[in-house]
């Protein structure tokens, strides 16, 4: 399982035998999470196309942050291709490790704990950071930290915000997951609600597609979601596409955009011809069309989050004078959605926060982060003689689904926010 990095790295450090000489110190010793003050702990992200490494310590110092991105790689073939991002990763990993410890002029010496991605993604992805991950604790006798990537996602903003504590709501919006739970503890969650079909970060790649906005020069290197946002504030007429998201009547807090890609796409046929635009052209009202889909899915977020609140204040879940919603996630970094989520914080005295984009994104601060939350409490810390029952997961839920009960307390006969100035 180690043997593809062995004699790679300095047998002492972890630095590649081609970096300078370092100090080196007995890192050989056992460890007490409970008596632990002043901590580090080195984290390891590769659950998709972003090779991230980082180091944190006990008191929210973050001491190196280092990444490796793919997406122009993906963005020129139309989308993330497994064998593609596994190729990378493994061909970037060391690199990036290095960076880290580089920046933070530290070694394997200094830290206490190695967390790393385990579940869910990517398996070509996940394996190799899981892999890099065993191989350091096991190697320098360290303590190894399995990471759930969407708790870690959960978890990232009580490292810049110590006004979200226990429990919080949160709303995890990306490219592959729509999740809604309740944050009980480091490692209980709620779910709340969940994605039934297409995820809003999938919706905004498939229209950015559709539209071929990529053949917009100053779009050219944007993601679709990002390329989105910058088209809809280009929008004259909001309001020239009326779409809906039927779902939104359901008494429950999933979440669906199916049928949302299905009008966007017969919306976007019946401009084409009604312009007569050519195969590699954009229609002149892409503006508004994307106005009206980013309006679409942030108000379909934001009621299924009212709803979330709504419940949990009546099942007396959540103590009122500690409310706060945290939204974490690609799509996160959208400050569109973010203003509107503002607006229905602001009317439920929640606390709203939401990471920086570069934290909103994958990384590997925040699995440093949720190692550091675990390794203080003890949680899932493994022995690094105990790693053989470490394995990956593609497929994983984020904590207990009591998604049944929150659809069974029929919370009707809802006033919604109105989205004031966003239409």
């Amino acid at each position: 399982m180690y043997r593809s990095f062995a004699g790679i790295i300095c047998s002492k450090c972890g630095l590649v035998s081609t970096f300078r000489k370092h100090n080196h110190v007995n890192s050989r010793r056992l460890f007490n999470s409970s008596a632990n003050l002043g901590f580090k702990v080195l984290g390891i992200e590769t659950s998709c196309d972003d090779t991230g490494v980082a180091i944190v310590d006990s008191d929210r110092n973050l001491l190196a942050n280092a990444l490796h991105n793919q997406a122009q790689i993906h963005l020129e073939n139309g989308g993330i291709l497994p064998p593609v991002a596994g190729f990378y990763h493994r061909a970037n990993m060391e690199k990036v490790a290095n960076q880290a410890f580089t920046a933070s002029k530290l070694s394997m010496a200094d830290i206490d704990a190695v967390a790393a991605t385990v579940k869910p993604g990517l398996s070509l992805s996940l394996e190799v950071g899981a892999k890099y991950g065993c191989f350091l604790s096991k190697k320098f006798q360290k303590p190894f930290i399995p990471i759930h990537h969407m708790e870690a996602h959960a978890l990232t903003a009580r490292l810049i915000d110590k006004k979200v504590k226990f429990p919080f709501l949160v709303l995890l919006i990306s490219g592959g997951h729509c999740l809604l739970a309740l944050v009980k503890n480091v490692d209980s969650f709620l779910l709340l609600g969940k994605g039934l079909d297409n995820s809003p970060g999938e919706v905004l790649d498939k229209v950015h597609r559709r539209l071929k906005l990529r053949n917009i020069p100053e779009l050219q290197n944007f993601s679709g979601g990002h390329a989105v946002e910058v088209m809809a504030e280009k929008a004259t007429n909001r309001t020239e596409f009326p779409f809906e998201i039927r779902a939104n009547s359901i008494l429950s807090c999933d979440f669906s955009f199916s049928g949302l890609v299905t009008q966007a796409y017969n919306t976007i046929a019946a401009e084409e011809q009604k312009y007569g635009t050519t195969a590699d052209g954009v229609i002149p009202s892409a503006p508004n069309l994307c106005a009206a889909i980013q309006y679409a899915i942030t108000r379909h977020l934001c009621r299924r989050v009212e709803r979330a609140m709504i419940f949990l204040h009546r099942k007396e879940m959540i103590p009122r004078d500690n409310l706060s919603l945290v939204v974490s996630g690609g799509v996160a970094a959208n400050k569109y959605i973010s203003r509107a989520l503002k607006i229905v914080c602001d009317t439920h005295d929640y606390h709203l926060s939401v990471p920086p984009p570069h934290l909103c994104n994958d990384n590997g601060v925040m699995i440093a982060w949720n190692g550091v939350e675990r390794y203080r409490e003890n949680l899932g810390v493994l022995h690094w003689d105990d790693l053989d029952s470490v394995s990956i997961l593609t497929k994983c839920p984020l904590g207990v689904d009591i998604r049944e009960a929150v659809a069974n307390a029929s919370v009707t006969r809802l006033k919604y926010v109105k989205l004031t100035g966003l239409v």
